[in-house]
């Protein structure tokens, strides 16, 4: 009995680090191929609208002023916010739901591989995920697959789309204002339109544009170089 257990527990472990090496190779490979679809485009409701564009056609302020948004911490941290999960979990245990602001390597691991709704379990492998996309692609990588697969809109996935959607024009040409402006779309983009803002979003237009010129062009200078 005792070797049968041995040889079922040597089974398993054979097919877990076997599974877990693939899976690296993948994302390995997934460093340096444009993505052209994601887990959430899957899931879609909608026709998907999606044009991947390199992170070094498009002008720094871009991707800055999602930094500036969602993650001004982005530049130093390995993927998890340590201090933010702690209070997310504290805060599920104490029946409040599942929340707390993921990192942007975070979202870029749930964009691309899980699915949407709070679960402990999903908060978990995000987690993970966001760690092994650190070590295996890099900061620049993670923010070029992120404003590339991040939805916009109903269906509208990536910069460069929403760019084409919103304001007629190729990502490449958006103005500091018009980065803003589909910065803060996120979290909700199905909800807000970046050329027609309401109030709040409008204020939060400008204290984005205000966080980008504290940060500075030097906040990503290292990652995008």
């Amino acid at each position: 009995m005792a070797k049968r257990k041995r040889s079922m527990f040597g089974k398993v472990w054979f097919v877990l680090w076997r599974a877990a090496l693939l899976f690296v190779v993948f994302l390995f490979v997934l460093r340096f191929v444009p993505l052209s679809t994601s887990s959430f485009m899957l899931q879609s409701d909608y026709p998907v609208k999606q044009n991947w564009i390199s992170i070094d056609k498009l002008p720094s302020y871009v991707p800055l002023a999602f930094v500036a948004s969602e993650d001004q911490r982005f530049p130093n941290h390995y993927g998890v916010d340590v201090a933010a999960i702690t209070k997310a979990i504290s805060q599920y245990e104490d029946g409040n739901g599942l929340r707390g602001a993921s990192t942007i390597t975070q979202q870029t691991a749930k964009n691309i591989f899980l699915w949407s709704g709070r679960s402990l379990v999903r908060k978990g492998l995000e987690a993970v995920l966001a760690v092994s996309l650190e070590v295996i692609w890099g900061k620049k990588r993670i923010l070029e697959v992120y404003v590339n697969v991040a939805e916009f809109g109903k269906g509208i996935y990536g910069v460069e789309a929403a760019s084409q959607h919103y304001f007629n024009r190729s990502a490449s040409r958006l103005t500091r204002n018009q980065a803003a402006r589909l910065a803060v779309m996120l979290p909700s983009p199905r909800t807000r339109q970046a050329n027609a803002l309401t109030f709040y979003l409008g204020q939060r237009v400008i204290w984005v544009e205000r966080q980008m010129q504290q940060l500075g062009s030097g906040h990503l200078k290292a990652i995008l170089e």
